[in-house]
Protein backbone atom coordinates (compact mmCIF):
# COMPACT_ATOMS: atom_id res chain seq x y z
CA UNK A 1 0.00 0.00 0.00
CA UNK A 2 1.11 3.41 -0.76
CA UNK A 3 0.82 7.07 0.56
CA UNK A 4 1.99 9.55 -1.77
CA UNK A 5 1.00 8.64 -5.28
CA UNK A 6 1.63 10.34 -8.69
CA UNK A 7 -0.33 9.55 -11.56
CA UNK A 8 0.38 11.63 -14.47
CA UNK A 9 -2.65 11.98 -17.08
CA UNK A 10 -2.53 12.39 -20.71
CA UNK A 11 -5.79 13.77 -22.50
CA UNK A 12 -4.32 12.13 -26.18
CA UNK A 13 -7.59 9.94 -27.24
CA UNK A 14 -5.46 6.70 -27.28
CA UNK A 15 -5.14 6.99 -23.75
CA UNK A 16 -7.59 5.20 -21.31
CA UNK A 17 -7.22 7.47 -18.17
CA UNK A 18 -9.67 5.23 -16.04
CA UNK A 19 -6.94 1.78 -16.01
CA UNK A 20 -4.50 4.34 -13.77
CA UNK A 21 -7.22 5.55 -11.78
CA UNK A 22 -8.41 2.15 -10.64
CA UNK A 23 -5.05 1.25 -9.70
CA UNK A 24 -4.24 4.01 -7.80
CA UNK A 25 -7.49 3.56 -5.89
CA UNK A 26 -6.30 -0.29 -5.33
CA UNK A 27 -3.14 0.49 -4.46
CA UNK A 28 -3.74 3.46 -2.04
CA UNK A 29 -3.98 4.11 1.76
CA UNK A 30 -7.09 4.98 3.08
CA UNK A 31 -5.35 8.10 3.78
CA UNK A 32 -3.06 8.83 0.69
CA UNK A 33 -2.50 11.46 -1.34
CA UNK A 34 -3.28 11.10 -5.07
CA UNK A 35 -1.87 13.20 -7.50
CA UNK A 36 -3.00 13.95 -11.00
CA UNK A 37 -0.72 15.50 -13.03
CA UNK A 38 -1.24 16.75 -16.44
CA UNK A 39 2.18 18.17 -18.34
CA UNK A 40 1.61 20.77 -21.09
CA UNK A 41 4.41 20.92 -23.17
CA UNK A 42 5.77 24.41 -24.63
CA UNK A 43 4.51 25.76 -27.66
CA UNK A 44 7.46 27.03 -30.13
CA UNK A 45 8.13 30.14 -30.27
CA UNK A 46 7.08 30.70 -34.12
CA UNK A 47 3.80 29.17 -33.34
CA UNK A 48 2.45 30.99 -30.73
CA UNK A 49 2.02 34.26 -32.22
CA UNK A 50 -0.80 32.37 -34.47
CA UNK A 51 -2.87 31.76 -31.64
CA UNK A 52 -4.88 33.79 -29.57
CA UNK A 53 -3.83 35.59 -26.66
CA UNK A 54 -5.52 33.84 -24.20
CA UNK A 55 -4.99 30.56 -25.60
CA UNK A 56 -2.16 28.89 -23.19
CA UNK A 57 -4.96 30.45 -19.90
CA UNK A 58 -7.85 29.40 -21.55
CA UNK A 59 -6.21 25.66 -22.35
CA UNK A 60 -4.69 25.52 -18.35
CA UNK A 61 -8.25 26.43 -17.31
CA UNK A 62 -9.99 23.55 -19.26
CA UNK A 63 -7.43 21.08 -18.48
CA UNK A 64 -7.47 21.78 -14.88
CA UNK A 65 -11.02 21.46 -14.80
CA UNK A 66 -10.92 17.46 -16.36
CA UNK A 67 -8.34 16.77 -13.74
CA UNK A 68 -10.50 17.92 -10.72
CA UNK A 69 -13.20 15.77 -12.37
CA UNK A 70 -11.07 13.15 -12.48
CA UNK A 71 -9.63 13.84 -8.98
CA UNK A 72 -13.01 13.85 -7.79
CA UNK A 73 -13.63 9.65 -8.33
CA UNK A 74 -10.74 9.50 -5.82
CA UNK A 75 -10.56 10.42 -1.99
CA UNK A 76 -7.89 12.74 -1.42
CA UNK A 77 -6.47 13.15 -4.93
CA UNK A 78 -6.10 16.85 -6.56
CA UNK A 79 -5.10 17.44 -9.90
CA UNK A 80 -2.04 19.67 -10.75
CA UNK A 81 -0.71 21.24 -14.23
CA UNK A 82 2.75 22.09 -15.12
CA UNK A 83 4.71 23.02 -18.56
CA UNK A 84 7.33 21.66 -20.26
CA UNK A 85 8.76 18.51 -21.27
CA UNK A 86 6.78 15.64 -20.53
CA UNK A 87 9.33 13.32 -18.97
CA UNK A 88 11.57 15.57 -17.38
CA UNK A 89 8.42 17.57 -15.65
CA UNK A 90 6.85 14.39 -14.20
CA UNK A 91 10.67 13.49 -12.88
CA UNK A 92 11.08 16.65 -11.70
CA UNK A 93 7.78 17.08 -10.19
CA UNK A 94 8.48 13.54 -8.45
CA UNK A 95 11.89 14.47 -6.99
CA UNK A 96 10.53 17.81 -5.37
CA UNK A 97 7.28 16.32 -3.60
CA UNK A 98 8.25 12.39 -3.14
CA UNK A 99 5.76 10.23 -4.26
CA UNK A 100 6.33 6.44 -3.09
CA UNK A 101 4.66 5.36 -6.66
CA UNK A 102 4.21 6.48 -9.79
CA UNK A 103 1.05 4.91 -12.08
CA UNK A 104 1.81 6.33 -15.61
CA UNK A 105 0.31 4.37 -18.60
CA UNK A 106 1.72 3.50 -21.38
CA UNK A 107 1.18 2.76 -25.39
CA UNK A 108 2.59 -0.11 -27.39
CA UNK A 109 5.95 0.46 -28.28
CA UNK A 110 6.88 1.01 -31.86
CA UNK A 111 9.98 1.06 -33.36
CA UNK A 112 10.26 5.21 -32.77
CA UNK A 113 10.29 4.32 -29.39
CA UNK A 114 13.07 2.02 -29.29
CA UNK A 115 15.21 5.06 -31.33
CA UNK A 116 13.87 8.02 -29.23
CA UNK A 117 11.97 6.76 -26.30
CA UNK A 118 8.68 7.28 -24.68
CA UNK A 119 7.75 9.41 -21.57
CA UNK A 120 7.50 5.91 -19.78
CA UNK A 121 10.68 4.55 -20.54
CA UNK A 122 12.20 8.06 -19.43
CA UNK A 123 10.25 8.02 -15.96
CA UNK A 124 10.80 4.06 -15.57
CA UNK A 125 14.58 4.16 -15.95
CA UNK A 126 14.79 8.14 -13.57
CA UNK A 127 12.18 7.93 -10.98
CA UNK A 128 13.68 7.70 -7.94
CA UNK A 129 10.70 5.17 -6.59
CA UNK A 130 8.50 2.51 -7.59
CA UNK A 131 6.76 2.85 -11.39
CA UNK A 132 4.23 1.15 -12.14
CA UNK A 133 2.82 0.76 -16.10
CA UNK A 134 -0.32 0.31 -17.35
CA UNK A 135 -1.31 -0.32 -21.03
Amino acid sequence: MYHNILVPISFDTDRDTSAPLKLAELLATPDARVTLLHVVEHIPTYAISYMPQDYMASARKAIQAELDELAGRLPNATGVVVEGHSGRSILDWAEENKPDLIIIASHRPGMQDLLLGSTASQVVRHAACAVHVVR
